[in-house]
């Protein structure tokens, strides 16, 4: 299995006294996240924190190629849905009207509605070849397993404990292996390091500090994402709703005006109803192709569950119960991801 998606973890504790990362033990075990954004709920960075939290900039190398493949992949997924449903919504609306060339008795509407359905079947074939969605799922799996490493390493966590004289070379290890699990990823070249700098500099950082970090730059900063995009998707639902409520409407508006007779223009009714129907068609399968319902919920129950798992964190936890602690919060942050995920891949 990925150490991206779904992972799993223990719970722990952190010394407010500090100790640096090598003074201590050894355990085991890997996982995700996704954004990195301004502290949240009004907790101020102090200084030393500023200087030692972690950055996207400062994850690894692999993390900057596969985030970016992940963005590039995403884009041509929904640049390729959105232009099939419109190539559909046009050749409803070409299907309902009437140009006849000369004698021939050819409607030039009616090839026009052949050709752009022909267009949608094209890019619906692109799609199934090149399967960008799953492109995307998997740079993306491969970026935040690559950043959940970074965290770990960095703060002292299984399987990176504080003492373990081989750390680095674990952290090299699992990395290589998860790019090993995914090797369709479409990655440039990188040159940022391995481990880099800031990675040292927090995990030879007391635990104290270790722990604001972690908590206002990746617990806070987590769930701050999560309730953006949950707000995000429930105005997309509501929105894309309303405009289907609309659009119906708009439609049986048309088609009554047509079976009585009241529009006064050749078949403008029908065609306002076939509009309708296909516009409705469209909206609903672009709202199923973002799930955005479905993501607002899925966004809430993650911040609600990182909520419980950073009010451990925040606890006085030595470092055995801090790395645990940390995997504890690390597997919510991976479950989210791994049923974002599946709906991607399947």
């Amino acid at each position: 299995m990925v150490l991206d998606d779904p992972q799993s973890l223990v719970v722990g504790r952190a010394d407010p006294r500090g100790g640096s990362c090598a003074d201590l033990a050894d355990s085991d075990h890997p996982v995700d996240a996704i954004h990195w954004g301004a502290p949240s709920d009004g907790v101020a960075m102090s200084s030393t924190e500023q200087m030692q939290a972690l950055t996207p900039a400062d994850y690894p190398g692999l993390f900057q190629a596969a985030d970016a493949a992940a963005a590039r992949q995403r884009h041509a997924y929904l640049r390729a849905a959105r232009s099939r449903l419109m190539l559909i919504v046009a050749a409803g609306v070409l299907a309902t009207l009437t140009l006849r060339l000369g004698d021939t008795g050819i409607d030039l509407f009616a090839v026009g509605a052949a050709l752009t359905l022909i267009g949608a079947v094209a890019v619906e074939l692109a799609l199934v070849s090149t399967r960008p969605d799953r492109l995307w799922a998997e740079s993306r799996a491969l970026a935040t397993s690559a950043k959940t490493l970074a965290w770990r390493y960095a703060v002292c966590a299984a399987p990176f404990p504080a003492g373990s004289a081989q750390a680095d070379e674990r952290f090299a290890t699992r990395l290589r292996a998860v790019q090993q699990e995914l090797p369709d990823v479409p990655l440039t070249q990188h040159t940022a390091e391995t481990i880099t700098e800031r990675m040292r500099a927090l995990r030879g950082a007391p635990l104290a500090e270790r722990k604001e970090a972690y908590l206002i730059g990746r617990v806070l900063d987590q769930q701050d994402w999560y309730e953006t995009r949950a707000q995000h998707h429930l105005r997309q639902a509501r929105f894309y709703r309303t405009v289907m409520v609309v659009v119906e409407v708009l439609g049986v508006v048309g088609a009554l005006s047509e079976a009585f007779g009241a529009t006064g223009l050749n078949k403008a009714g029908a065609v306002a109803a076939a509009v309708a129907a296909t516009a409705v068609a469209a909206i609903a399968a672009w709202g199923a192709t973002r799930r955005h319902s479905a993501k607002a919920a899925a966004y809430r129950r993650a911040t609600a569950e990182l909520g419980e798992v950073r009010d451990l964190l925040d606890g006085d936890l030595d470092e055995q119960q801090w790395s645990a602690a940390v995997t504890d919060a690390e597997a919510t942050i991976a479950r989210e991801h791994a049923t974002w995920r599946a709906t991607r891949t399947t």
